[in-house]
């Protein structure tokens, strides 16, 4: 039993440094980044809010942990921006995901693992909702704050548009209404279209 209480500490301990990993983008009237640790606890409580008003009925629990474990392998990886052609990087995320679980007690870090893949492929209705919710903030983030990353990064609309649309999957009429505002919001601000 000791060594499960301090596999776990080590692990937790580990992941103090999600703190340090920075992202393109900056919280809601601040002037630094935020980081991976921020943006996950921020995900997780809107998938919470947002349950309600879900297309298909989820597991809260499973969503919230994989929320609270798909950003943790940028620990080893670092941030990758959500536009960048090498966003997606699955082998290394999975060698971190890999060296990070297996600091817990087997049994939990195996099922911690299967969570982070299933969140990945994005197949089961827990996953698709917790890939939407992602995706989901920084739009949000970015229509609040004068869309600051979109800007800094030359991003379409046409790529906004997009890169999120996974969130039409799990919340079609919230994908609507954010749509529209980032086309106007985007068009006011001077954003290109494609």
């Amino acid at each position: 039993m000791v060594e499960h209480y301090q596999a776990i500490t080590r692990f937790i301990m580990e992941l103090e440094k999600l703190k340090n990993i920075e992202r393109r983008i900056k919280p809601l009237g601040l002037n630094r980044y935020e980081n991976s640790a921020e943006h996950s606890w921020q995900v997780a409580l809107m998938a919470v809010a947002l349950i309600p008003y879900a297309e298909q009925k989820v597991d809260v629990l499973k969503v919230v942990t994989m929320l609270l474990l798909h950003d943790i392998v940028e620990i080893d990886t670092g941030d990758k921006f959500a536009y960048d052609a090498a966003h997606d990087d699955y082998e290394n995320e999975l060698l971190s995901a890999k060296r990070l679980f297996a600091i817990l007690p087997a049994e939990q870090g195996e099922n911690f693992l299967n969570l982070w893949i299933e969140f990945e492929q994005a197949k089961s209705a827990e996953a698709i909702y917790a890939k939407g919710i992602d995706r989901m903030m920084p739009v949000l983030q970015n229509l609040n704050n004068g869309c600051q990353s979109w800007l800094d990064h030359d991003v379409s609309i046409a790529q906004i548009l997009k890169k999120n649309s996974v969130i039409s999957q799990s919340h079609p009429k919230l994908w609507d209404w954010i749509s529209q505002q980032v086309i106007e919001t985007g068009k006011r601000l001077g954003i290109r279209q494609s």
